[in-house]
């Protein structure tokens, strides 16, 4: 069963392009040290921020979210702070396919970067692929590919091919 994806804005990505090491910092790619990749996690844009995100906050990005090369330091951090899911108006094939299979719930919702405030609500309808905001407007997403969703459901790649050699 797919998870339920609702909670909190913890971050707005404005800017189209962005590169996901910017997320922990470039000179903080090579950690390896998981309670140090939280407490640098986010602390350029906001100082407090692994203190105040919660299990379940989503992040919402522009155009070609995940800009970069796919270092995944940033989103091991994030996941390990909670956070599951990002909403973009899309994706950087690169880091799709790399956080994907990591278990991230990747869902391009166009629209979505003007409907959301940072600590607002959202949620997805895997159904009917729309996302609500604040649970007032919703958005119609981009269709999810069964693979994606398979994904998503298993936890990660390894678990996927565990449950598709059984």
């Amino acid at each position: 069963m797919l998870p339920k994806i609702s909670g909190r804005v913890a971050w707005k990505f404005e800017e189209p392009n962005y590169d996901i090491d910017n997320i922990i910092g470039v000179a903080n790619i090579k950690l390896s040290d998981i309670e140090q990749m939280k407490k640098v996690c986010m602390a350029d844009y906001d100082p407090d921020f692994a203190s105040k995100v919660q299990d379940g906050d989503i992040l919402v990005g522009a155009e070609n979210f995940g800009y970069g090369h796919p270092h995944y330091v940033a989103f091991k951090a994030l996941r390990a702070l909670g956070v599951r899911t990002v909403f973009a108006e899309s994706f950087n094939p690169s880091f799709y396919k790399g956080e994907v299979s990591n278990g991230v719930a990747l869902i391009e919702v166009p629209g979505i970067l003007k409907a959301v405030e940072r600590w607002g609500t959202v949620s997805l309808d895997w159904d009917r692929e729309e996302v609500t905001v604040d649970e007032k407007t919703v958005l119609k997403c981009r269709p999810v590919p069964q693979r994606t969703k398979d994904l998503v459901e298993c936890g990660n790649l390894i678990n996927y091919i565990r449950k598709k050699r059984l």
